[in-house]
């Protein structure tokens, strides 16, 4: 196994992973869309090249939206069993993959770079200082 391989799935384990080599970015979103797809107060994506990334498991269900903001589709791949959200690609980021970064089977092993969308962001949000911090998007690299 790669060292830098890792693993992953959805809650009742009917989907797996294996990420392989480093992120090319790990993104905290704040975004509505974010929240609203994991329930939580944001989204942690790790975004991979889309061949570094295997898919095990029962097949899963998947849900487009567009962005208000931008008008590009999000996709979201979830668990049809147990609806865990484990992965999404992005019209703007062709040839990206992202894993939801709670799915991992050890959530410590990489680290956040940035927030995004904190402009959306609960009122009560700290960040930490090692960490960009953006209103809206990334911007342009």
């Amino acid at each position: 196994m790669n060292s830098e391989a890792q693993e992953g799935g959805c809650q009742c384990g009917a989907v797996r992973y294996r990420t392989s080599e480093r992120p090319k970015r790990v993104l905290a979103c704040h975004c509505t869309g974010c929240k609203r797809r994991t329930g939580a107060a944001y989204g942690v994506g790790v975004y991979f090249a889309e061949n570094d990334v295997v898919i095990t498991g029962d097949p899963m269900q998947t849900y487009e939206v567009r962005s208000d903001e931008s008008g590009r589709w999000i996709r979201s791949e979830f668990c049809a069993s147990c609806g865990t959200t484990v992965t999404w690609t992005l019209e703007l980021r062709p040839g990206l993959r992202a894993i939801a970064g709670g799915t991992y089977d050890n959530p410590d092993w990489f680290v956040i770079q940035a927030h995004i969308w904190t402009r959306s962001a609960r009122g009560d949000m700290r960040y930490p200082d090692h960490v960009d911090v953006f209103e809206k998007a990334l911007p342009p690299a």
